[in-house]
């Protein structure tokens, strides 16, 4: 990194929810998290831009099986597994993403292609053509232990009036990435299986700016129940707020008190031009962890109450 650049920050999440148990345990969750901010925040001090640095965090975070994204995906009501991603690029306030694609090791990769594609968003086939056109290899994202929670909820729903076509569990499972470069420069990715059980066709917010949204002066990246943060537009909100002159910090604060309010389960990651991380959440948990630059935190034994905290 050259003298007087901009120092890094960098803030990943593994999603939200109400438990670490299903995930391997706090320990196993901080060390996952800890390895990926060590590796993003290397190659960002190596001169990576922000879009190169949200792009390797998001596909290590896919590789990461105790994540719901890339291999671990969690299977939709169909016994299929299909994935979403989005990128936004902070200083061009370029989005692009992919919606429902399957078969592919890191949806990502999708995105990062389509940001310099006239047509910034595909669905399912036309992400399934763009697979074809780049000649990337079929991999198959299912493990046992989605396979087996799949069969246990099919087993437990299977009374149910079109078990085979409704959501039926309320997962919460994302990744995200947003970063600050050496050059100021911010951006924000996000990718994720679905919510687990849903209708088939459903589109999650982290194919959309409500989910994953970043300008010169912002990014976040959320996670949690997609309706609810459709509904907030999340993202984009607190990215505006910020625009606007608040904090980052305010902007969180007065985004989750409205959330709050409307009962919302859902949490966020963000960095702002100045250099400020913040997270928050309406729910129990936020898998999250960060790089100050200084050190390495994370939010993992933040109170179950809603919350928003800044480093």
């Amino acid at each position: 990194m050259t003298t007087g650049a901009v120092q890094p920050k960098l803030i990943i999440h593994g999603g939200a929810g109400s438990s670490l148990k299903d995930k391997g345990g706090l320990e196993a969750v901080r060390g996952s998290l800890h390895t990926i901010i060590e590796e993003v925040y290397g190659i960002l001090m190596q001169g990576a831009s922000a879009t190169e640095a949200v792009v390797r965090g998001c596909k290590l975070l896919e590789d990461e099986p105790r994540f719901n994204a890339g291999t671990g995906s969690v299977l939709q009501s169909d016994g299929q597994i299909r994935m979403s991603a989005a990128l936004m690029d902070g200083t061009l306030q370029r989005f692009s993403g992919t919606i429902n694609v399957s078969r592919v090791k890191n949806p990502i990769d999708l995105a990062l292609f389509l940001q310099n594609s006239p047509d910034r968003v595909l669905s399912d086939f036309g992400s399934a053509e763009l697979l074809r056109e780049l000649q990337l290899p079929i991999h198959n994202p299912l493990t046992d232990k989605r396979l087996q929670e799949w069969m246990e909820e099919r087993k437990d729903n299977f009374s149910r009036s079109m078990a085979n076509v409704v959501a039926e569990s309320s997962g919460r499972g994302t990744i995200g990435v947003v970063v600050l470069d050496h050059e100021g420069k911010i951006a924000a990715g996000t990718s994720t299986g679905g919510k687990g059980f849903e209708r088939i066709g459903r589109v999650s917010d982290s194919a959309m700016p409500a989910g994953n949204y970043a300008n010169s002066k912002a990014g976040i990246s959320c996670t949690g129940i997609g309706e609810d943060i459709i509904d907030e537009c999340l993202a984009a909100r607190i990215v505006v707020r910020v625009t606007d002159g608040l904090s980052l910090m305010n902007a969180f604060e007065r985004s989750f008190t409205e959330a709050e309010r409307n009962k919302r389960d859902f949490g966020a990651i963000g960095i702002d031009a100045t250099g400020a991380i913040a997270w928050g959440k309406t729910c129990e948990v936020i898998l999250c962890a960060y790089h100050t630059g200084d050190r390495i935190g994370d939010a993992l034994e933040m109170s179950p109450e809603m919350g928003v905290g800044i480093a």
